[in-house]
Parts: structure tokens; sequence; C-alpha cells
């Protein structure tokens, strides 16, 4: 990996670059979202979707939470972390809801809609979301969380969109 500055761009860079090293595309997420919104949005495009998705990445927030997730996994696949946390995050222990608080930042961002739809992703492991969560493809403890969050509140920020269409509309009938 090259370095980068520390700035909202180059983190950008390498969050996307991660992603891809740990099997996640953009369209993986952006698949997700569309499943979550193509029934409330007629129109729904993938190219909506993804647009939406890199909104989303495009946050600071969402950028730091996706380097930290995405470090501790790596370190837990090197088998480099202290125990007992090693064998937690190892093993993805049911108790461990570290995980979860950290995806549960991406969707604060977009109010109570992100959480709903994060819990239901999450729930249903839709799409990539059920390869992270297989244990014979790697350690993703905190990706498949984090993977949801992404789609969780970039179908968030579709439904906010479509509902001020939706009003904007009704003003100007």
């Amino acid at each position: 990996m090259i370095e980068h500055p520390l700035n909202s761009e180059s983190c950008l860079a390498v969050v996307i670059e991660l992603l891809g090293k740990r099997g996640v595309t953009l369209d993986d997420i952006a698949e997700i979202v569309f499943f979550l919104q193509t029934e409330y949005v007629p129109d729904l495009t993938m190219e909506l979707c993804l647009e939406s998705v890199m909104s989303v990445l495009k946050k600071r927030e969402v950028q730091n939470a996706l380097l930290t997730g995405i470090q501790l996994d790596m370190l837990a696949e090197q088998k480099q972390l202290l125990p007992p946390l090693q064998e937690i995050i190892e093993t993805d222990e049911p108790l461990y809801g570290v995980d979860e608080v950290l995806a549960l930042a991406i969707v604060n961002l977009y109010g109570s809609i992100g959480f709903t739809n994060f819990g239901y992703v999450d729930k249903l492991k839709h799409g990539k979301l059920a390869q992270l969560n297989d244990k014979r493809f790697g350690v993703h403890t905190f990706l498949d969380d984090l993977v949801g969050a992404i789609a969780a509140a970039a179908s968030s920020r579709i439904a906010h969109r479509q509902k001020q269409q939706e009003e904007c509309l009704e003003r100007e009938a």
C-alpha cells in the first residue's frame, strides 16, 4: 500500500482500496442498497445506489470506522491481537458487540431509518454480506457489519431524498 496524506480524498482512496483487497466492491454494496430500496423507490437505478454509496464513503467518520474495523480484521487474520481479543474477533464471538457499535457510528449519520435498515440487513445477510459472514473466507468480524452499515446509510440517504422529492411534487401540484 502506498503512503497517503491525511485528508478525506486520500482516506477515501485507501478505504476503497482496502475494501477491494478484502473482496468487497462498491457495486457489491450498491446491490444491497438496491435490494433495500427497490420496493420504495420506483425509478431506482444501480447508478443512483452507487452514487449514494460514494456519498456515504466520502464522510470522514465512515472512513475512520472502515479503517479501524478492517485493520482489526486483518490483524486477527494474522494472529496479531492479544488474547482473548484474538479469539473473540477471529471467531466473531456472539456476545462481542463492538463490531456492531462501530457500524452504528455510520448509520447514526442518517437517523433512525439508518438503524432500522442496518438491523434488517444485518439479520438478513443479503448479497455480499452472506459471504463476508462465512468464516471460511477469512476474518470479517468488523467488515460484514461495516458493509451492512454503509448499505443501510446509503439506503437511508435515498429514502430521505425520495421523501423530499415527493414533498416538492406535492407543493407544486
